[in-house]
């Protein structure tokens, strides 16, 4: 799988606020995206830091940074999920609304954990998606970190109110092996 990962902020801060971004670019070389919209959200005086951990991986191109251009097919996607939603649909972020709309347009995967929010964007437009949850669970099989270590980072995730959907990893796993029963 070669797929781009575009991540909204959340999934991408998941990291960054742990300081164990470092994992993301050992498990997708080459593929990581982060759409301006989300680069813009991480670039508020109050979470410098995650925007520098940030600037780092772009500066040693360890991800991207993808503009929306005014007039092209992405951006009118982008707007109608953050402006003119149709249908039932609600108006979403600009971070996720950016991945998802790069994603459709330019083929890839959407990185988020707000499923609440993007659930049904990704149905519709037939995306790939994956959480953190994910990601950590790819760095445990490819023997990037046990499970043990998986519980650390996702006990610091939740210290810093990440929402990554379970009270530890070995819950996560637990949770995960059940659905895919």
């Amino acid at each position: 799988m070669t797929d781009l990962l575009f991540f909204d902020t959340d999934c991408i801060s998941a990291f960054l606020w742990v300081n164990n971004q470092s994992l993301l670019p050992i498990l997708y070389p080459g593929r990581i995206v982060i759409p301006k919209p989300v680069y813009l959200e991480l670039s508020k005086p109050g979470i410098s830091h995650l925007k520098r951990r940030l600037d780092m991986m772009l500066a040693n191109k360890e991800a991207v940074l993808e503009e929306i251009i005014i007039g092209t097919d992405v951006y009118m996607t982008y707007y109608q999920l953050t402006e003119a939603p149709t249908g039932k649909h609600k108006v979403i972020g600009k971070g996720e609304a950016a991945s998802i709309a790069l994603a459709k347009e330019l083929g890839g995967i959407v990185a988020s954990n707000n499923l609440k929010d993007i659930k049904s964007y990704i149905i519709e437009f037939g995306l790939d998606h994956i959480t953190t949850g994910d990601i950590l669970v790819t760095a445990l099989q490819k023997g990037l970190i046990t499970e043990s270590q998986g519980n650390i980072i996702w006990y610091e995730m939740l210290d810093k109110r990440r929402k990554i959907g379970a009270s530890s990893f070995t819950e996560y796993l637990s949770l995960r092996e059940r659905k895919n029963t």
